[in-house]
C-alpha cells in the first residue's frame, strides 16, 4: 500500500479501486519496486488508476519498462485503449505523453473536489486533471 500512495495518497481511492484491478509489479529479489493498477473503463479500456516506482529506484527506467509491459500484456489480451487521470503539470504528464498519451479532456478543480487534502508538487497546488488517453492497435509502439 506504501507504494501505491507514492502515487495517490487518499487510502480510501486506492482501496476503492483494487477489488476489480489488474496489478503489475516490478521485483528486485523478494522486493515490490514498481506497481501498476488498471481497473476496467468502458467496453475497450482500461483505466492506469496508479503506477508507482519506490523512490529509491526512480529515475533508472523502472516506471518506463514497466509501463511498456503493461501496454504489451493488456495489447495482448484485446485491450483497445487505456486511459487516465493526472495533473496538469509535473514528470508525470511528460512521462506518459513519451510513452504515447495524448490528452482528451481537461477536468477543472478535480483535485480540489475529490481530495481532502490539497496536493503540491513543485511548490503548485494541482487543481485540475488532465484526462490522457492511448489507443492500442496491432502495431507497437
Amino acid at each position: 500500500m506504501a507504494l501505491l500512495h507514492e502515487a495517490d495518497p487518499d487510502e480510501n481511492k486506492v482501496r476503492g479501486y483494487l477489488p476489480n484491478a489488474q496489478c503489475y509489479a516490478v521485483l528486485r529479489g523478494e522486493e515490490i519496486v514498481g506497481a501498476c493498477v488498471l481497473a476496467p473503463h468502458g467496453d475497450d479500456g482500461l483505466e492506469v488508476m496508479n503506477i508507482s516506482v519506490l523512490p529509491a529506484v526512480q529515475g533508472q527506467g523502472v516506471g518506463t519498462r514497466l509501463l511498456a509491459a503493461v501496454i504489451d500484456a493488456v495489447r495482448a489480451q484485446g485491450t483497445r485503449r487505456l486511459c487516465l487521470g493526472t495533473g496538469t503539470f509535473g514528470y508525470q504528464l511528460a512521462f506518459y505523453q513519451r510513452a504515447g498519451f495524448r490528452v482528451a479532456a481537461v477536468e477543472r478543480d478535480y483535485f480540489t473536489r475529490h481530495y481532502d487534502a490539497p496536493i503540491f508538487e513543485q511548490g503548485i497546488q494541482h487543481c485540475d486533471r488532465l484526462w490522457l488517453e492511448k489507443t492500442l492497435d496491432d502495431t507497437h509502439d
